[in-house]
């Protein structure tokens, strides 16, 4: 219980949504923000409460206008499936929610207006949170998709891919829909920074990616994935070819055939520890 008393501490406001309740207060919306924080702040423990159940290292939650953002420090390398349970458990609180308030309006202790506003509300957040935009969740689900297929590297590219067609679809959709709404386009350029800052800091992803594989707690891999590479491939070119989930046996070709394998564990030590960044896989079979 203490564990969970603590896990509030970590619990912030974002200034975008403090813009959106300073705009709803001077506009006399009060109960709107209300029930945006309640709807908000629920739906944030769903992910942060899974994700603590599965002792993830916590270091902020942040309350958005849409859901939220918790930070962890497991870059990518817990099971796919806690991902999921973690990044789903915000959406599913929006059920029981909704159950609540209509068990509420049928014994009359809430009014018909209220009801249809937290309607609106609880089923306007799911809906947005769900588009497979960056960093909703439905980006992340997107993110989840891409890594059962391809390396860390291209799932992470594709995600930020899909992320601008369908914020771009999106803001066309705001732009001939509700133009003249200021917290609409708050969102959008909120949505617009988080792209463009995961854009630049992509490589600085995989690093942390490969770092956390390398020095982090070892997870349980689902699947053998082995890597036939040449040997003159360089090191960084074949860890970019690592995949969340996967543990991967390279397999060392000269010519076709087969000359080497090594553990993935070989490359990452000699990357991060050896510091030979610009070395081939050739160049470490012949040292070992």
């Amino acid at each position: 219980m203490i564990n969970y008393i603590q896990l509030l501490l970590k619990v912030h406001i974002h200034p975008v949504l403090w813009i959106i309740i300073a705009i709803s207060v001077l506009t006399a919306n009060f109960k709107t923000v209300l029930l945006l924080m309640l709807i908000i702040f629920i739906h944030e423990m769903g992910h942060a409460i899974s994700a603590h159940f599965f002792s993830w290292r916590i270091k902020s939650v942040m309350l958005l206008p849409f859901g939220g953002v918790a930070e962890v420090e497991e870059h990518g390398n817990r099971p796919l499936k806690e991902e999921l349970i973690v990044v789903i458990s915000g959406p599913l609180q929006h059920i029981w929610l909704q159950a609540t308030a209509f068990c509420l309006w049928k014994f009359g202790l809430v009014s018909v207006a209220d009801y249809e506003l937290f309607t609106f509300y609880n089923l306007s957040i799911l809906l947005f949170n769900l588009l497979p935009i960056w960093p909703l969740d439905g980006g992340k689900l997107l993110f989840i998709l891409f890594s059962c297929f391809r390396s860390f590297q291209k799932a992470h590219r594709l995600m930020l891919i899909f992320s601008i067609a369908f914020l771009s679809v999106y803001i066309i959709a705001v732009l001939f829909l509700a133009p003249t709404q200021l917290n609409l386009w708050i969102i959008i350029s909120f949505l617009i920074f988080c792209i463009v800052t995961e854009y630049r800091q992509r490589m600085y992803a995989i690093i942390r990616f490969l770092l956390e594989r390398y020095y982090g707690k070892q997870t349980d891999f689902h699947q053998l994935k082995p890597l036939i590479v040449n040997e003159v491939d360089s090191i960084y070119d074949v860890l970019l070819q690592f995949q969340r989930g996967c543990k991967h046996p390279i397999i060392i070709e000269k010519d076709g055939k087969k000359v080497s394998q090594l553990d993935e564990n070989e490359l990452l030590h000699a990357y991060f520890i050896e510091k030979r960044t610009t070395s081939t896989v050739g160049e470490l079979v012949y040292t070992y």
